[in-house]
């Protein structure tokens, strides 16, 4: 169900569609490039334009990856926001054959990652658009084009350090909305709740529980391995590692829900583990799914613990979350952007150290936008038809805020880079924004 969103986030958390597959590079350095990078760096401009050498720009790895027919449909997203391809502004090398470039285009900058081969012709092995930043732009108008996204979306930003999230600028902003796999920030949560009161500690050592489906990688390791609680936690959040999480919902058991109500996040329980929503929603199981659809949240978990071994034993296929939506608007994890937004409040609050250091590992965003901020944790969710991508951001003047988004139609799967750009932009626009 969570896939991540491809190395276009550089977001492992949910895999991810880019331009072309490409290691998620290092923040720019000062290595020395090689001058084919800049070579290649430059021509860029005329490919993006559609005018350049597409064929003997890319080496044959990339044509695989992304066929022209592809790279033209993505351009053209990019085009219909930035305008027309201008100039390469700057060249941040990374390493001798790889570097962060500075595309200036008429209506605002677009921030690519370039790899090349070491080889001669130097063809291009990865790209990736990491970022953009719109000339002028403004939260009024973000709002109206979170607005022109097909299907139902909504965003927050807020500004923490009151009582409750301050909403900055949003859209929808206490509309429940199916989240994928960000419903992991509560289990974080309640997880850091009970190693705050002493009920658990982050070294202690629990075994891995049933697997479940991808994205993780437990879901292959031997059933029992011993972990940590830390590492179960830091994959969940990181990699959005399924299996890790069910063994975490397994072990808070109810207090998850109380914790849940608690945070004012009712919607979200009784909390489903990964593999009880797969199973849910697997054809087999089509009369359970529509007893769930507008039952009472104590009808549901009487039907989790009468159906628990139908469950457990229900076959999932992986290829059930590659096509179309499935029940997105029935079932899923639902909160809205402010409860998202008191949820990473609370953890920046009360979740203690290790918690913030675990959102922090998988930044889910381009270095550039990184640097806007001295923190920045992350978690997003996917699968086809849902995304949601959720930042909490301390500026350099001290300020905390929390950046939230979704977007779910439950006629096509989203498209995750017009998403991703939107929410790019609504860090840049909280980076800036006077909150005072």
């Amino acid at each position: 169900m969570v896939r991540a969103i491809v190395v276009m986030l550089v977001a492992l958390m949910l895999g991810a569609p880019a331009i072309a597959r490409m290691a998620p590079a290092a923040p720019p350095s000062a290595a020395t490039a090689d001058p084919a990078l800049a070579v290649r760096a430059n021509q860029l401009v005329a490919i993006l334009g559609g005018t350049g050498d597409f064929d003997g720009y890319f080496a044959p790895s990339f044509h695989a990856a992304l066929p022209k027919d592809k790279w033209d449909a993505v351009t053209a997203q990019v085009v219909a926001q930035l305008g027309k391809p201008l100039a390469i502004d700057a060249i941040q090398s990374a390493s001798a054959f790889s570097a962060l470039l500075r595309v200036r285009f008429e209506r605002g900058i677009g921030m690519i990652q370039i790899a090349i081969d070491p080889l001669p012709p130097h063809r291009v092995t990865g790209l990736l658009f990491t970022g953009s930043e719109l000339a002028g732009d403004s939260f009024d108008k973000l709002s109206a084009d979170f607005r022109a996204l097909p299907g139902t979306s909504g965003f927050g930003v807020y500004a923490l350090g009151g009582v409750v999230p301050r909403l900055v600028a949003g859209l929808s902003p206490d509309t429940p909305a199916p989240l994928g796999s960000a419903f992991k920030l509560w289990v974080l949560g309640e997880l850091s709740r009970e190693i705050g009161v002493g009920k658990r500690h982050w070294v202690d050592v629990v075994p891995v529980g049933t697997a479940s489906l991808p994205s993780g990688i437990l879901q292959a390791w031997p059933a029992g391995t011993p972990l940590t609680v830390q590492a179960l936690a830091t994959l969940m959040i990181s990699i959005s590692d399924n299996t890790a999480t069910d063994t975490l919902v397994a072990l808070e058991g109810a207090a998850l829900d109380r914790f849940v109500a608690a945070r004012g996040a009712p919607g979200l329980a009784p909390v489903l583990t990964t593999r009880q929503m797969f199973a849910i929603k697997s054809p087999a199981n089509a009369d359970l799914a529509a007893r769930w659809k507008g039952a009472t949240p104590a009808a549901r978990r009487a039907l989790l613990g009468s159906e628990a071994g139908r469950l457990a034993a229900t076959p999932v296929d992986a290829a059930l979350f590659t096509g179309k939506p499935v029940a997105i608007d029935d079932l899923e994890w639902f909160a809205s952007p402010a409860q998202a937004a008191a949820m990473l409040d609370w953890l920046r609050t009360d979740g203690g150290e290790t918690a913030r250091a675990i959102l922090a590992v998988n930044p889910g965003i381009d270095a550039s936008t990184r640097a806007k901020f001295t923190y920045l944790g992350f978690k997003g969710g996917s699968e086809p038809g849902v995304i949601t991508l959720n930042f909490l951001v301390k500026r350099p003047d001290g300020q905390w805020l929390a950046v939230v988004g979704n977007w779910h139609r439950a006629d096509a799967a989203v498209d995750t880079l017009p998403f991703v750009q939107l929410m790019s932009r609504a860090l840049l626009l909280a980076a800036a924004a006077p909150l005072r």
